[in-house]
């Protein structure tokens, strides 16, 4: 966007620059990743979206019990929107009984049975920590009246989301043709059902469920890992698939998504994520440089009601650096006019706040007006213009 400025532009914001740090940049070579034997990953950092390291990201493949993130997050924002509530009771449909549905069999099941009530809270645990495939089915009924609609609802929400390489065919993962994902969109929806829907995705932690007497544990033993403080999200196992698991944790104020897809057995799911968080949590971090609740500058404003106007960024400004990098970030700005003239509206966009480490940009936002600024009186417009020829005429004197 620079190149578009008009040399006179770049002169007037070059002066105008704000340097929030003055330490030199070092150089710092960024640390290798860790080698994951999987057919595809991801590191991501859950606040900035950075991704740390990845590997075949974008190939399609099979989700298996991934999927019941999705279904999980579409029963989040059910509840979370009144649709149905938690003490709701369901009536288990013949759908949902493994001897009535043969695909079932030798699947992850909450064990239910034709005629059984249950809660809507019940059945929303067997999904997200007995990963129940008969229970997705019993929900995604109650939810939207079929197992159709409710897939409806899955892919609608992708497309809210712009992921193009993911497809859901099924409610609960189970192999099916034309059914994929990435390990990108993974991640994405993870941290998706983390920022939307906090309340649901709180049940990702939860070591064990009890229904019917049967007791069973949740399938992510990352949650019992005494290095890590993991809080979810979710395994999958299918022959097609091999063995995934979303993971995510947090450390200090950082939160990491790690997903691992393909691993050829049980525990390199785990050890393979679990390489990848320790990695990130290790040589990263997660700082916000800017805060929306604070002008970032002063400008002036030439024909309006004042002489100054507050400029900031619509949302919290949030990077990820190597750990110990913020001492040497370095931030400024342009502004994508000559000059400010009213009249201008709050949120209007005028300019763009550059963040650089070690000599290069590495994220850029939107400087916007923090407050409306109307049209001064014609003896403060007749002032501004006077001094406005004063001011063309110096600089041009000088350049």
């Amino acid at each position: 966007m620079i190149s578009m400025y008009s040399s006179y532009s770049l002169r007037y914001t070059t002066a105008a620059f704000l340097l929030v740090f003055i330490t030199p940049v070092f150089s710092m070579d960024a640390p290798i990743p860790p080698h994951i034997n999987a057919k595809a990953w991801i590191l991501m950092d859950y606040a900035s979206g950075k991704v740390l390291t990845e590997g075949n990201a974008d190939d399609r493949l099979d989700p298996a019990s991934l999927t019941k993130m999705m279904t999980s997050y579409v029963i989040g924002q059910a509840l979370k929107a009144g649709k149905i509530k938690r003490n709701d009771i369901v009536t288990v449909g013949h759908d949902a009984w493994v001897n009535g549905n043969p695909t079932l069999k030798g699947s992850s099941l909450m064990f239910l049975k034709p005629g059984d009530q249950i809660p809507v809270s019940e059945l929303n645990k067997g999904i997200v920590i007995q990963s129940g495939n008969d229970a997705c089915i019993a929900l995604a009924d109650y939810v939207a009246g079929s197992q159709e609609a409710f897939i409806d609802l899955m892919n609608n929400y992708l497309n809210s989301f712009g992921l193009k390489n993911t497809h859901f065919m099924t409610v609960h993962g189970l192999d099916t043709k034309g059914q994929y994902s990435t390990a990108r969109d993974m991640a994405l929806i993870g941290q998706a059902l983390i920022r939307d829907v906090p309340e649901e995705y709180t049940l990702n932690k939860e070591k064990e469920f009890t229904f019917n007497r049967i007791r069973q544990m949740n399938r992510n033993r990352l949650l019992w890992n005494t290095h890590l403080n993991v809080d979810g999200i979710k395994t999958g196992h299918t022959s097609g698939a091999g063995n995934n698991l979303v993971a995510s944790a947090t450390e200090n104020n950082m939160r990491l998504i790690s997903v691992v897809l393909g691993t050829t057995n049980d525990i390199s799911r785990f050890s393979e994520s679990e390489k990848l968080l320790t990695w990130g949590f290790r040589f990263f971090e997660t700082v916000m440089p800017v805060k929306m609740d604070k002008p970032f500058t002063q400008q002036r404003v030439w024909f309006g009601d004042r002489k100054k106007v507050n400029l900031g960024i619509e949302k919290d400004v949030v990077l990820t650096l190597p750990k110990g990098q913020m001492q040497n970030l370095k931030t400024s700005y342009n502004l994508t006019t000559l000059r400010l003239e009213a009249p201008l509206k709050k949120n209007q966009v005028v300019g763009i706040i550059d963040f650089q480490l070690d000599g290069k940009i590495i994220e850029q936002c939107p400087l916007i007006v923090i407050e409306d600024v109307l049209e001064g009186s014609l003896f403060r417009q007749l002032i501004d213009f006077v001094f406005m020829q004063l001011h063309t005429l110096f600089d041009n004197w000088f350049n």
